[in-house]
Protein backbone atom coordinates (compact mmCIF):
# COMPACT_ATOMS: atom_id res chain seq x y z
CA UNK A 1 0.00 0.00 0.00
CA UNK A 2 1.27 3.47 -0.74
CA UNK A 3 1.97 5.69 1.94
CA UNK A 4 -0.44 9.12 0.85
CA UNK A 5 0.92 11.75 2.43
CA UNK A 6 -1.33 14.51 4.35
CA UNK A 7 -0.79 17.39 1.23
CA UNK A 8 -1.75 14.62 -1.25
CA UNK A 9 -5.04 13.61 1.29
CA UNK A 10 -5.72 17.60 1.42
CA UNK A 11 -5.54 17.62 -2.05
CA UNK A 12 -8.03 14.69 -3.33
CA UNK A 13 -10.59 16.38 -0.20
CA UNK A 14 -10.59 19.37 -2.03
CA UNK A 15 -10.87 18.08 -5.82
CA UNK A 16 -13.52 15.94 -3.70
CA UNK A 17 -15.37 18.75 -2.36
CA UNK A 18 -15.05 20.90 -5.86
CA UNK A 19 -16.40 18.18 -7.96
CA UNK A 20 -19.41 17.92 -5.37
CA UNK A 21 -20.07 21.71 -5.92
CA UNK A 22 -20.04 21.56 -9.59
CA UNK A 23 -22.50 18.48 -9.98
CA UNK A 24 -24.47 19.79 -6.87
CA UNK A 25 -24.83 23.43 -9.07
CA UNK A 26 -25.09 22.23 -12.36
CA UNK A 27 -28.47 20.16 -11.01
CA UNK A 28 -29.74 23.39 -9.25
CA UNK A 29 -29.26 25.35 -12.19
CA UNK A 30 -31.13 22.61 -13.92
CA UNK A 31 -33.80 22.54 -11.19
CA UNK A 32 -34.20 25.79 -10.01
CA UNK A 33 -32.92 28.01 -13.00
CA UNK A 34 -30.41 30.62 -13.51
CA UNK A 35 -28.43 31.22 -10.00
CA UNK A 36 -27.40 34.82 -9.05
CA UNK A 37 -23.79 35.30 -8.60
CA UNK A 38 -24.44 35.71 -4.54
CA UNK A 39 -26.30 32.42 -4.38
CA UNK A 40 -23.84 30.86 -6.10
CA UNK A 41 -21.21 32.43 -3.57
CA UNK A 42 -23.43 31.30 -0.97
CA UNK A 43 -23.46 27.68 -1.94
CA UNK A 44 -19.68 27.43 -2.31
CA UNK A 45 -19.21 28.67 0.88
CA UNK A 46 -21.03 25.96 2.30
CA UNK A 47 -19.07 22.59 4.20
CA UNK A 48 -18.51 19.40 3.15
CA UNK A 49 -21.54 17.86 4.61
CA UNK A 50 -23.54 21.24 4.28
CA UNK A 51 -23.07 20.38 0.58
CA UNK A 52 -24.11 16.49 0.87
CA UNK A 53 -27.05 17.79 2.53
CA UNK A 54 -27.85 20.32 -0.46
CA UNK A 55 -27.54 17.71 -2.51
CA UNK A 56 -30.28 15.29 -1.21
CA UNK A 57 -32.28 18.11 -0.36
CA UNK A 58 -32.37 19.77 -4.04
CA UNK A 59 -34.30 16.65 -5.31
CA UNK A 60 -37.18 18.21 -3.76
CA UNK A 61 -36.71 21.87 -5.13
CA UNK A 62 -39.35 23.02 -7.00
CA UNK A 63 -38.72 26.12 -7.48
CA UNK A 64 -35.77 28.91 -6.04
CA UNK A 65 -38.14 29.74 -3.21
CA UNK A 66 -37.24 26.20 -2.33
CA UNK A 67 -33.36 26.53 -2.72
CA UNK A 68 -33.72 30.15 -0.63
CA UNK A 69 -35.47 28.79 2.12
CA UNK A 70 -33.37 25.86 2.84
CA UNK A 71 -30.09 28.43 2.44
CA UNK A 72 -31.74 30.49 5.12
CA UNK A 73 -32.51 27.41 7.35
CA UNK A 74 -29.16 25.45 6.71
Amino acid sequence: MRYVTTGERIGYERGRQEGELAVILKLLKRRVGELSPEIQQRIQSLSGNQLETLGEALLDFTSMSDLLNWLESN
